[in-house]
């Protein structure tokens, strides 16, 4: 398992060399999104497709 330090490096390294700093934090960001989708998946913090249907009507109320 990589470290934080290890995974920030990495995404770094893989910007293309004119990369703004915008641009890297903003893969930065992404990467940390995913993750935290992931570790909602793993530790089954998931609603069906249906309960989101039905959330989303009710916001439109």
């Amino acid at each position: 398992m990589q470290t934080v330090k290890e995974k920030i490096a990495e995404v770094v390294l893989a910007q293309p060399d004119d990369a703004t700093y915008e641009e890297i934090m903003r893969e930065l960001a992404f990467e940390r999104m995913i993750e935290r989708g992931l570790n909602d998946v793993r530790t089954g913090r998931v609603i069906s497709d249906e309960e989101l249907s039905h959330r989303i009507r009710t916001w439109q109320s």
